[in-house]
């Protein structure tokens, strides 16, 4: 078995010019605004050094003269954890009552980039969720539709890699993810990992958007364009673990998932990625 490569060399596989946009949603999905952009990440120094250029364009096809942003760096804060196919995500460390809240999970496949940005406020409420897609100028890859529940029923299975804040070393389980429908607005999904059931729960489909009303806290999942999910509470519960997941459909039979764990104390423990493909249609 091949050494894991560091965090500098997982982020390096992101190197290049990604064209497409930041949409910004409502907490109910609802669309914003959508804002073209450019993000460069130029390694120098021999790739120890790294050049991040982000514009925002004014109009469509990158025309009108952009707002920029350029940052400079040569290591990575401990907030951020990248995969090995360069698939990452950054965020809070600590939730806490009476502060600013939220996460980026970016995902990375075939010339192509989705990321997503989940933002709560003070109150602990959802803000803003914030749907980034794009591809390496010059590809030629088009988007993916929009995810619809009929997409996800059916069975899962695949391969978890999970990377923890304390720098425990990587741990990977089998996964299962069942979902079925159990009338018109009724879905029900189970986990298992390891061949052992995890949790169930059903949620009450609306429209685009499915809420699980069961536990402690209402959690939402969000069908969004370019087959990509948005999964979080609505509201943040005190002493409560929570959850901040994207996934990605990336055909109709292959999907990953990434989800960003935190403890009952609001603080940040782990990462895990996820590859599935469909075993089974509902």
């Amino acid at each position: 078995m091949s050494e894991p490569t560091s965090q500098w060399q997982r982020l390096l596989k992101n190197r290049g010019v990604w064209q497409g946009s930041f949409t910004q949603l409502s907490p109910d999905g609802q669309q914003i605004s959508d804002t073209p952009t450019e993000v460069a990440l130029l390694p120098y120094d021999g790739d120890l050094a790294m050049r991040q250029e982000i514009r925002r364009y004014p109009q469509a096809n990158y025309q009108g003269q952009p707002s920029e942003t350029v940052l400079d760096y040569r290591s990575l804060n401990r907030s951020t954890l990248f995969f090995e196919a360069g698939a990452f995500s950054q965020g809070s460390t600590q939730w806490g009552p009476l502060s600013t809240f939220g996460a980026e999970l970016g995902l990375i496949a075939d010339k192509r980039r989705l990321r997503l940005v989940q933002l709560f406020d003070q109150s602990g409420e959802l803000s803003q969720i914030t749907l980034i897609r794009e591809k390496l100028k010059g590809s030629d890859v088009p988007a993916k539709p929009a995810l619809k529940m009929t997409d996800l029923l059916g069975t899962w299975q695949g391969e978890s890699v999970t990377q923890y804040a304390d720098l425990r070393p990587e741990q990977t389980q089998s996964t299962e993810l069942k979902i079925e429908q159990e009338s018109d607005r009724t879905i029900r999904q189970t986990i298992t990992l390891e061949g052992q059931r995890f949790i169930s729960t059903t949620g009450q489909l609306m429209g685009n958007r499915l809420s699980f009303t069961q536990g402690s806290q209402l959690m939402q999942v969000l069908l969004m364009p370019d087959g990509a999910s948005s999964t979080c509470p609505r509201c943040i519960a005190p002493r409560q673990p929570l959850i901040l997941e994207v996934g990605w459909l990336l055909d109709a039979n292959t999907r990953q998932r990434m989800i960003r764990m935190y403890d009952a104390t609001g603080a940040w423990v782990s990462l895990t990625l996820v590859t599935e493909r469909k075993t089974s249609a509902a």
